[in-house]
């Protein structure tokens, strides 16, 4: 038998910067390459580019560019104030129910709230976040049918505040409790008829209101206080009211107005949980959430009243509490709010836009990001025309905006307002697609969109990503199983 030579290894291949070892030539300093910056109209022969520009790195990790697996990190609050990306702190979050709309949410809270942003999230229907926010430490306040009560004349923090404050402050302070108060009985007086007070009823109880302030002695007045006032009919009421001095005149003119808040105090649709006094104050030092989870969804009105008495209520805290540290006499605390299933309380009656508009316009100054969070555009598209408009303005007005997987037939109405190539609708409508079907051997298939999301700010080319459960994140996302079963580390 022929012997055969035993052939030695190669030599292993040489390492970035070259041989290593002696003789070997390695290079122990490399210089970088110059880099050049120019538009597509300077450099277009070298269009398309063969790299694109790296994903921003300020803000919370989102997840991995879809295209270049480069970490993606976006909030509202870090792109507004470190990054400069955006005007205003604010985003809006569109997309398919099932895909994980609010787990994209979930990790900005959980992210800034590590940043030392409060996160507060003013009404969790499913709940969503109710498990993180105690996860937090955060407070977990409970509304509902026989379950808790918001006193919807409860000024909050509001009424403490204004006592630590002097002059303009003050005042300021006490006229912004009032009006919100105010915006918030009307609201529910709209969700009740499904059209808006008529411009004297307002006026009406806007001077219903002032008396009340005045003459309430025994704590915080409740709905059945007001509708005391307007029965009453004292001197100031009267006087907006244009009675001419006549008393059945006056009794004709308030009639549908009391009928109207005789039917918050318990016997009408709304059931009382809104008349009585409020079950457990909110806190500002922490997060929080309101839990209306126990709130059926056959009761589609009574949900819509919960969400928007939230609102006004936490959105009357975080003024109190910003007004405060203007003075110097709190910590300046930056919040992050969350206003989820938007559509709902859009819908529950024509005008509520205006109410929802006048609760939603913070001011910059005050340290507040906020997420807006709906289906599509069809749930701001199919309102009252005189409402389209001013919903429409809601995404317009957002710093950024977060679409997941969307249907062929939103992209005409979604391009009027958000500046989407055809690529990234297609990439939209792509992830709208329903899943696999699965034999009764396999489990169940994810949908190919599940996690992805478009992160778009202006005209700016969107960024793709896709969002995966860390584990420690997975004991807090448990409502929703495909996310659990599908999300890697």
């Amino acid at each position: 038998m022929a012997r055969t030579k035993k052939i030695a290894n190669p030599r292993p291949g040489p390492g970035l910067r070259g041989w290593a070892g002696p003789g070997g030539g390695a290079q122990l300093y490399l210089d970088p390459p110059t880099e050049w910056r120019g538009t597509s109209v300077q450099v277009c022969g070298l269009w398309p580019f063969g790299a694109g520009s790296g994903t921003p790195m300020q803000g919370v990790p989102l997840g991995r560019d879809l295209h270049s697996g480069a970490t993606v990190c976006c909030d509202p609050i870090s792109w507004f104030m470190r990054a400069g990306l955006i005007l205003n702190p604010s985003m809006f979050v569109l997309g398919q129910p099932g895909l994980g709309k609010s787990t994209v949410v979930r990790r900005m809270v959980l992210g800034l709230s590590g940043y030392g942003v409060q996160p507060l999230v003013f009404g969790d229907l499913k709940p969503d976040y109710v498990d993180l926010i105690r996860a937090l430490g955060g407070q977990v306040i409970t509304l509902g049918r026989g379950r808790g009560f918001l006193n919807v004349l409860d000024p909050g923090e509001s009424s403490a505040a204004a006592a630590r404050l002097t002059g303009d402050a003050r005042r300021a302070l006490l006229a912004e409790a009032h009006g919100r108060r105010l915006n918030s009985v009307s609201a529910l007086i709209t969700i009740l008829r499904s059209a808006p007070p008529t411009d004297r009823e307002e006026t009406i109880l806007n001077a219903a209101l002032k008396v009340l302030d005045d003459r309430h002695t025994g704590g915080v007045p409740v709905l059945g206080d007001l509708v005391q006032v307007v029965k009453e009919g004292p001197e100031a009421v009267r006087a907006v009211a244009l009675d001419r001095g006549d008393l059945n005149r006056y009794r004709d003119i308030t009639e549908e107005l009391e009928s109207s808040l005789t039917a918050l105090l318990g016997e009408g649709r709304l059931g009382d949980t809104f008349a009585q006094q409020t079950t457990e104050p909110m806190r500002m030092d922490r997060p929080v959430v309101f839990d209306i989870s126990s709130i059926d969804d056959s009761e589609e009105l009574l949900q819509a009243a919960a969400l928007i008495t939230c609102w006004g209520y936490g959105f009357g805290a975080v003024a109190a509490a910003q007004a405060l540290a203007d003075a110097g006499l709190e910590p300046q605390r930056h919040y992050f709010l969350v206003l989820d299933e938007l559509w709902r309380v859009l819908r529950a009656g024509r005008g509520l836009v205006n109410r929802v508009d006048a609760l939603t316009r913070l001011n910059r100054q005050r340290g507040v990001g906020m997420a807006m969070i709906t289906h599509t555009m069809k749930d701001l598209l199919s309102l009252p025309e005189e409402d389209r408009l001013k919903a429409s303005g809601f995404v317009e007005r957002s710093g950024m905006v977060i679409c997941g997987g969307l249907p062929m037939e939103e992209m005409p109405r979604l391009t009027q307002v958000v500046d989407l190539s055809s690529v990234e609708q297609r990439m939209l409508t792509e992830w709208s697609t329903p899943p696999a079907w699965a034999s009764s051997d396999t489990r169940d298939i994810d949908p190919p969109g599940l996690g992805n999301f478009l992160i778009k700010v202006g005209g700016r080319p969107g960024i793709p990503l896709h969002v995966d459960l860390t584990p420690a994140e997975l004991d807090v996302n448990n409502t929703n199983r495909r996310w659990q079963k599908g999300a890697s580390a």
